[in-house]
């Protein structure tokens, strides 16, 4: 009990010293150049001390509970016991690890839906389009786009295969998108990818990351085991696109495919 109270008094002090540079603008800002004082100040106050104890709680989550999961999943997950011992001793390949690919991809996909960055990113795009954009397709979209990108993450560890051809091959399948997207949709599209980097995703990707660099024999922790963090932004981006352009295709067939009569 002590050592999770001093656990928590540490991590309380270091959210306020990151949090304190913010403070300081947005007061600086309020009172010397708009020269008044914030609204709700009693409301400011509290809620900044809830978001305080907030992340504090957070961060000692990380690194009780998110962190020693994703490393022991993936330890687990890449086991001669799980991957049979006859095969690792004649040599594993890229399909041995199925599993990992399967758990890297439904982990990705919970991880996203939850992530309380997209669900505000698609209740305001819910809101600008006037119901236009329906907030579990866009976060359902983002996920399995982060699913997607986790599991070829993941499969790109174990092979050892390098990272920029990866993420090369990823942004010029974006561009080629983005142009045959339509012009509402792209910059919700490359919001989405950047909302996926928030406080769920990211912990969980990361340790699943470097656990599994750490238990395939070769793989280098520092070199292989951060990377998956890039597939679960830009994958976010081609899945939303690629929905789009799926969903206005559909919608112009069906309006094609019906009678002049029920057109008119």
């Amino acid at each position: 009990m002590i050592g999770y109270s001093n656990a928590l008094i540490d991590a309380l002090f270091s959210t306020i010293l990151d949090v304190a540079p913010i403070v300081v603008i947005l007061l600086v800002f309020q009172l010397v150049f708009l020269r008044r004082k914030p609204p709700n100040l009693r409301r400011i106050a509290a809620g900044s001390v809830l978001v305080l104890v907030g992340l504090a709680l957070f961060l000692i989550g990380l690194e009780n509970a998110l962190f020693p999961i994703g490393r022991t999943m993936a330890s687990q997950l890449t086991a001669p016991e799980t991957i049979g011992a006859e095969r690792l001793a004649d040599g594993v390949d890229w399909y041995d690890y199925l599993p990992l690919y399967a758990f890297a991809a439904a982990i990705g996909f919970a991880t996203t839906v939850a992530e309380p960055a997209l669900v505000a990113v698609a209740i305001k795009a819910r809101d600008a389009s006037g119901g236009a954009v329906h907030p579990w397709g866009l976060r359902i979209a983002v996920a399995v786009g982060v699913a997607v990108g986790v599991a070829l993450g993941c499969f790109r560890i174990v092979t050892g295969t390098p990272l920029p051809w990866y993420i090369i091959a990823s942004y010029i399948v974006v561009i080629l998108l983005t142009f045959r997207a339509g012009r509402t949709i792209v910059p919700l599209a490359y919001d989405s990818g950047g909302v996926t980097t928030s406080t769920v995703t990211v912990p969980v990707v990361a340790a699943i990351g470097l656990g599994l660099a750490s238990s395939v024999p070769g793989r280098s922790p520092l070199i292989d085991g951060f990377g998956l963090i890039a597939f679960a932004s830009v994958f976010p981006i081609i899945s939303v696109l690629g929905y789009s352009i799926a969903a206005s295709w559909l919608s112009r067939r069906r309006k094609s495919g019906l009678p002049k009569e029920a057109e008119s």
